[in-house]
C-alpha cells in the first residue's frame, strides 16, 4: 500500500524537473520548477510563481548549494514574505542515483533527499497538512480550454486574458502554464460558472 500523500495549500518551488518528481511522490499539491536558472529570465514563469504566491502562498524548496542559494535569493527578492515560506534542507554529501558523478559542489539535491528529510523540512517551514485541498472538483485540460472557447477560436486571446485576469493570474502564459495555473486555483465546474457569468 502506498503511503499517504501530505496534502498541503501552498504552492511548493523547486528547481527542476527531478526535484519535482521526488517531491510529487511526497505530497499532494501544486508543485512549479524553475527550470534553474532560466528563472532569471523566464518573466512568463515568474509571473505564475507570484500569482501562486498571491492566492494560495508558496514555499520555496531549492538545494543547499550555492546555485540554489541564488535562486532563493532571487525569488525572496520578488515576492513579499508573507506569502512565502522558506524550507531548507541540509548539506549532505553525496550523489544521486541517477547521475554518473556528484554535483559541482558535491552534495545531495531535493532529489536525493531521503523522505524524512523532506518532510521535516516542510514542517519547519510552518507548512502544515490540509484536510482537503482546494480546488477540488475535475481538472481542467486543454481539451477543455478548447471546447469552452479559451483557445483556437477567434475572440479566445480576449476572453483568456479576462479570465486570468479575474483570477488574479498574469495575462500571457503559454498553454502548459495555462493550464497549471488554472488547475491550481480553479476547477472545470467553476470554470463553467464564471464563462456563464462573463457572458
Amino acid at each position: 500500500m502506498e503511503p499517504k500523500k501530505l496534502k498541503i495549500r501552498e504552492a511548493v518551488v523547486v528547481e527542476g524537473k527531478y526535484d519535482k518528481i521526488r517531491l510529487s511522490s511526497l505530497i499532494d499539491g501544486v508543485i512549479v520548477e524553475t527550470g534553474g536558472f532560466a528563472i532569471f529570465k523566464d518573466r512568463e514563469r515568474m509571473e505564475l510563481i507570484r500569482a501562486l504566491a498571491r492566492t494560495r502562498g508558496i514555499v520555496i524548496l531549492t538545494d543547499s548549494d550555492g546555485a540554489g542559494q541564488l535562486i532563493r535569493s532571487r525569488l525572496s527578492s520578488s515576492i513579499p514574505p508573507s506569502q512565502m515560506k522558506n524550507a531548507f534542507i541540509p548539506e549532505m554529501t553525496g550523489k544521486e542515483k541517477r547521475k554518473t558523478a556528484p554535483s559541482r559542489a558535491g552534495t545531495l539535491g531535493v532529489e536525493g533527499m531521503d523522505t524524512e528529510i523532506l518532510l521535516r523540512a516542510l514542517k519547519r517551514a510552518g507548512v502544515l497538512p490540509q484536510a482537503s485541498l482546494a480546488p477540488s472538483g475535475t481538472p481542467i485540460t486543454r481539451g477543455d480550454l478548447y471546447e469552452l472557447g479559451l483557445t483556437g477560436v477567434s475572440g479566445s486571446k480576449e476572453k483568456r486574458e479576462r479570465l486570468l485576469a479575474s483570477f488574479g493570474l498574469p495575462r500571457r502564459l503559454s498553454p502548459r502554464n495555462l493550464i497549471e495555473a488554472l488547475n491550481a486555483v480553479t476547477n472545470l465546474e467553476q470554470l463553467q460558472k464564471w464563462l456563464q457569468h462573463a457572458g
